[in-house]
């Protein structure tokens, strides 16, 4: 019997769900203006709903995107190659589900092929993908995993994020120099202490 817990599905965005209209996102920023004290009519101001749903719509642009089709486009001429495919450092740009405050770090994606592999850009993308979604840092890594072994069907996947985050740094408890380090390992990474190992020193994180 397997001893691995079972993957949550991918999520893409709440299908059906009807969105606000823009006007109605924007005055909601308005009232937040106001609600801060300020008077969201001057000059400064003015402007600032505009900018801000501008802003919503890149920052969350991953609730559009779909990770699996992302990752369909495959390739099988690897010349028997079966080692590790590895992207390190890959920028990570998210927001916490608590407090929609910014958490910034770095990503580090391994997986096992088996009879294919996948352009390295569709990689970073999906890791775009799942950050431009309001998140906690620990799903967000599940999700990657889980997206890459629906997709390839990898002999293993490991993946680990280091992320400060803003919601502890400017507001709370205002440790400004503290990161977390969220890890995911399926597959043989999750059977294969020694494969850890190796990627956890591959990516310049070991000892």
């Amino acid at each position: 019997m397997s001893s691995e817990t079972p993957k949550k599905p991918v999520l893409k965005a709440v299908p059906g769900q009807p969105r606000p209209s823009r006007e109605a996102a924007m005055e909601a920023v308005r009232t937040l203006i106001a609600w801060a004290g300020d008077n969201p009519d001057r000059e400064g101001l003015k402007d600032t709903p505009k900018r801000v749903v501008n802003a919503y719509q890149e920052w969350f642009a991953g609730y559009d995107q779909d990770p699996v089709e992302i990752l369909s486009r495959t390739f099988e001429d690897v010349s028997g190659y079966d080692d590790m495919v590895i992207l390190r450092e890959i920028d990570v740009e998210s927001h916490c589900e608590h407090h929609i405050a910014p958490f910034l770090g770095k990503a580090y994606v391994a997986y096992l092929p088996t009879e294919k592999v996948v352009g390295i850009s569709k990689l970073v993308k999906v890791v775009e993908v799942f950050a431009k979604r309001l998140q906690t840092q620990e799903t967000m890594t599940a999700q990657i995993a889980n997206a890459i072994d629906d997709a390839l069907k990898p002999r293993g996947t490991a993946i680990m994020i280091d992320a400060v985050h803003e919601c502890m740094s400017t507001r709370g408890v205002h440790h400004a120099d503290v990161s977390t380090i969220t890890t995911q390992f399926t597959g043989e990474f999750k059977t294969n202490p020694a494969l850890q190992e190796r990627f956890i020193r591959l990516i310049g994180r070991g000892s």
